[in-house]
């Protein structure tokens, strides 16, 4: 009986373990010229003797701020930043998007008159920086699907104010469809091979007929930021150990550059469809159904933090040497 309570409790609500202390974020709402602005942050509650990072935590279409952070069913992997902030005395933040959702980087030029969402991100960068005590050269962004689309909008119009980001699930615009970044920054990106919602390979499912725009393909999106960059063709390239050798996912990690300055990655998840990879946090399976499987060799949310953790935002003098 136990173990039929267990898969039946895995296949209605999945599961959300933590590695230890978390924080626990709290609302809070900033004026725009919208209206006011709804978000959560987390900070640690202890002194320290410096600034501390920030991490921005964008969630996807049809979620808000709670769910990215574990608030609401069901909980996403990257709610394990929580416990990164606690361990690591980090500022996060998850903006959400509100009625109608992102005003992402397919946004038309009349609807982000409406609503901008990436002044808005920046407008919290700036809270943060002026009121919580974070450190200008610390902060970080991290998107999941549409979520995603946002992220590469933020670091395409304000790479001033980032260090690094992370786009998980979700390729580029197509060239000529949205503002290409001129700007190179830390990039890494995470990629399911069996994504049944953001292809692989680019272009769009059939079964989105006129609802969705095409996508650039996940490793075309990752050589626009590696070209950028000016990083060489060649990755180091890591075959992560699985996990369960019976699964049929696998993880296969590309870097390009140093991880001290400009850097570009790639997470290839073979064989996982739309879902963060996680260990700790497993979407039911109900929902697995519908997005494919889930890998479970990484943390997405410490793979990050393990990207992030060395970068600084760069100034016109370090992309310059870094480039050459």
């Amino acid at each position: 009986m136990p173990d039929v309570t267990a898969k039946l409790h895995q296949f209605l609500r999945g599961t959300s373990d933590s590695t230890g202390p978390s924080l626990v974020p709290a609302t809070a709402m900033l004026q725009r010229p919208e209206g006011a602005r709804r978000y959560l942050v987390a900070a640690p509650s202890a002194a320290m003797p410096g600034k501390r990072g920030l991490v921005l935590v964008v969630h996807g279409a049809g979620a808000s701020a709670e769910q990215v952070l574990g608030q609401a069913f069901p909980p996403s992997p990257l709610s394990l930043w929580l416990d990164i902030a606690a361990r690591e005395q980090l500022v996060v933040m998850a903006p959400d998007a509100g009625k109608g959702g992102w005003s992402d980087c397919f946004a038309s030029p009349a609807r982000i008159a409406r609503k901008d969402d990436v002044a808005f991100i920046g407008a919290l960068i700036d809270h943060a920086v002026a009121h919580l005590e974070v450190d200008p050269q610390r902060v970080y962004l991290i998107g999941v699907s549409r979520g995603g689309w946002m992220a590469y909008a933020v670091a395409t119009a304000l790479p001033h104010k980032l260090a690094a980001f992370s786009v998980v699930l979700a390729g580029m615009p197509l060239p000529g469809r949205a503002r290409e970044p001129a700007t190179p920054l830390p990039a890494l990106i995470f990629g399911c091979t069996a994504d049944p919602l953001i292809c692989y390979r680019g272009g769009k499912p059939w079964y989105a007929l006129g609802f969705a725009e095409p996508v650039r393909g996940i490793e075309a999106s990752v050589h626009a930021w590696r070209e950028l960059a000016g990083l060489p063709d060649t990755p180091d390239i890591t075959h992560l150990p699985k996990t369960d050798p019976q699964a049929r996912t696998s993880v296969t990690r590309h870097m390009w550059g140093q991880t001290d300055g400009l850097q570009v990655g790639l997470y290839r998840i073979n064989g996982a469809g739309h879902a963060e990879p996680s260990r700790l946090k497993r979407y039911p399976r109900f929902i697995n159904w519908l997005t494919g499987l889930q890998n479970a060799d990484l943390e997405v949310a410490e793979a990050a933090w393990d990207f992030f953790r060395t970068k600084r935002r760069q100034t016109v003098g370090n992309i310059l040497n870094a480039s050459s």
